[in-house]
């Protein structure tokens, strides 16, 4: 792993980049959770390009990391998606340049905010093909993608259970609307499943069963999409 920069509308926006052992594999992008660009998030980086991708991490934040709920939702509800939106299309051209990167096609994947994006992201690039995003949050008023652009695309919602009341409706309907577009889409529930399941550096919501589970199944569907 190492610190590398992305050249977003003109500016040099800092990110973490991982290269697999076998020196290539299908490009994949990680979208960090509202704390920012935190180690867990480099962490996954990492763990991507064990299991084969070049994997990229664009710090959305600019720098900017908090363990504090206050002001990570703060940072959340302040980012740009527009902003954003360029960011992660910079991200897949970026990766797609890259001798590394085999394949023509980019795959995305979120984790909360980071899941909310990662669902945004087939609409903003034709580079990116495919999006998993593990419980997803969504709470951006401006938050209105063009679900038209994901024909012949797809996406994968890892679910948490408790987020059901929350943000169930909105994924039922995020997806319709990913379905309708032509995309091919699947929700996945994990039984008794809490906010952050994955996250293994917050031992207070963290299950190892269905995060393993949810793991798997995410490595199923890029590989089926990216291969």
């Amino acid at each position: 792993m190492r610190n590398t920069t992305i050249s977003i509308d003109g500016q040099d926006v800092p990110g973490v980049i991982a290269i697999p052992e076998s020196g290539t594999g299908p490009g994949v992008i990680v979208i960090q959770e509202w704390w920012g660009l935190v180690p867990h998030i480099v962490d996954l980086v990492q763990r991507f390009a064990a299991a084969g991708y070049v994997a990229l991490a664009v710090d959305h934040y600019r720098g900017v990391e908090t363990t504090e709920p206050d002001e990570a939702q703060k940072l959340m509800m302040g980012l740009n998606i527009d902003q954003v939106a360029a960011d992660l299309a910079a991200a897949a051209t970026d990766l797609l340049s890259r001798p590394e990167v085999a394949g023509s096609k980019i795959g995305v994947v979120g984790f909360c905010m980071g899941g909310g994006l990662a669902l945004l992201a087939p609409t903003v690039s034709d580079d990116i093909d495919c999006a998993v995003a593990f419980y997803p949050a969504m709470p951006w008023p401006h938050y209105a993608p063009d679900w038209s652009r994901y024909t012949g695309k797809a996406a994968v919602v890892n679910k948490a259970e408790s987020d059901e009341a929350s943000n169930g409706p909105a994924i039922a309907e995020y997806t319709a609307a990913i379905a309708e577009a032509g995309g091919d889409v699947a929700v996945f529930d994990y039984p008794g499943s809490v906010h952050a399941f994955f996250n293994d550096a917050r031992p207070e919501v963290f299950q190892p069963e269905n995060s393993e589970a949810a793991w798997q199944v995410t490595l199923e569907f890029l590989n089926a999409r990216l291969g």
